[in-house]
């Protein structure tokens, strides 16, 4: 039964579970990922027979195996991969950001070149449930910025194989190379290379504990995304929507792990009672019913605000991942959000469809980290790099302030460097 609050919920409430790993997890993913940087192949082999059962030669996929899952992917789903591809690129395109010069002063010139990262790994979970929709999110921007290599590892069936949606979604997205390869392995390879899988830059992607522990302990090697916690969705809804469809978008994020969380806040009393008995009745018909009742059960929340405005207020402070606001005029408090991964917006936007189809990015910041953190996007794939340049004369009207300002923090090496140039420091 999802618990019923009556306005106010800070921001330190319980409505998300900080999982903690524990030191189980923490000290078998340090293993594994100690054993890959030391055997390297041997290690990604021995790792994949133990953990995912299957016995592999080759570690990369090739072209035809690339080749049969398009030929085994229905036609329609590819063309709903390319449509979503499309979205994707639009969207993001106007992300992309230029290099820069400023030369407003004679004999000065200084600016920011964006270079994109060479090397950018991609996590793409597998399993019981395999995300194509994770390939076309991450590596559709990667390729927008400008990255020319784009390494994808995924695991693999017992039989060695890899899902053909998602061979499927790497080919339309553009990724240059996948490997068969799952969990803290996978990071590892990634981070360090081996003598198959070149060494990235950054890797990027959801995962289980065993994935969200590694990223953070390569972080320093690599770059990453973010360390990803379960998914979460608030819903702000008034007494206009239809208890039918806030319990199903609720659901829709319950369904993920045990331990998401699903919130409704409300200024309608008759409104949360009809959700909670929707939910009740929806989740009887979920192939996945175990784990969203347990999200429901542990993390679901039902708030009562005394307005809409107070709602948006409330939900600002529990800082979502996904915020849906399924009331007329939501644009009249689009303004007012400050804390939300993305925004959906009136009666007909459910979260379902930025996951796969909108184009906005599905990658975003859970467990209430919106309130410092964005959604994956063109950025997370550049970098940036500043130059300087000043002539002779133009370093001359400048340079007893360079070594002043040196020798306010005692840096007197900093301020002969400045000096020399014209006097005896």
């Amino acid at each position: 039964m999802i618990k019923l609050l009556v306005d106010g919920v800070s921001p330190d409430s319980e409505i998300y579970k900080k999982s903690d790993p524990g030191p189980g997890v923490e000290k078998t993913v340090s293993e594994i990922l100690e054993a890959v940087r030391t055997e390297g192949d041997n290690a990604l082999k021995k790792y994949t027979k133990e953990l995912d059962r299957a016995e592999l030669e080759a570690l990369e996929v090739s072209d035809e195996e690339i080749d049969a899952a398009m030929e085994l992917v229905p036609k329609e789903l590819i063309r709903v991969f390319n449509e979503a591809a499309c979205n994707i690129r639009r969207f993001h395109s106007r992300q992309i950001r230029s290099s820069y010069v400023i030369s407003e002063s004679d004999g000065i010139v200084c600016g920011q070149r964006v270079v994109p990262i060479e090397y950018v790994g991609l996590y793409v979970p597998g399993g019981s449930a395999p995300l194509p929709s994770t390939v076309l999110m991450g590596a559709v921007p990667a390729k927008l910025a400008g990255c020319p290599n784009i390494i994808m590892c995924t695991p693999p069936s017992p039989d060695g194989s890899i899902n053909p949606a998602i061979l499927a979604a790497a080919r339309i997205a553009g990724v240059d190379r996948i490997f068969k390869l799952g969990g803290a392995q996978a990071i590892a390879a990634m981070a360090y290379g081996t003598e198959t899988v070149p060494r990235t830059d950054k890797i990027v992607g959801p995962g289980n504990a065993f994935v969200a522990e590694a990223k953070r302990q390569v972080y320093g090697t690599v770059s990453i995304d973010m360390i990803a916690g379960p998914s979460d969705i608030l819903v702000v809804a008034d007494a206009k929507s239809s208890p039918s469809h806030v319990a199903a978008d609720l659901l829709s994020q319950a369904e993920h792990d045990k331990n998401a969380s699903a919130v409704l806040v409300t200024d309608s009393r008759e409104l949360a009672q009809a959700v909670s008995i929707k939910l009740e009745e929806m989740l009887n018909r979920l192939p996945r019913r175990e784990i969203a009742a347990a999200s429901i059960e542990r993390n679901g929340r039902i708030i009562l605000a005394s307005s809409i405005k107070r709602a948006v207020e409330i939900a600002n402070g529990i800082a979502p991942e996904h915020l849906e606001l399924m009331v007329d005029n939501p644009f009249d408090y689009l303004g007012a959000v400050k804390n939300a991964g993305s925004v959906f917006m009136g009666r007909y936007c459910p979260e379902a469809l930025g996951d796969y189809l909108s184009g906005s990015n599905h990658t975003l910041p859970t467990g209430g980290t919106a309130r410092f953190s964005s959604p994956l996007s063109v950025d997370d794939f550049v970098k940036k790099t500043q130059y300087t340049y000043y002539t002779e004369e133009a370093f001359k009207d400048v340079y007893r302030d360079v070594a002043y300002f040196a020798r306010t923090e005692s840096l007197d090496a900093h301020a002969n460097s400045a000096l020399i140039r014209f006097e005896e420091p």
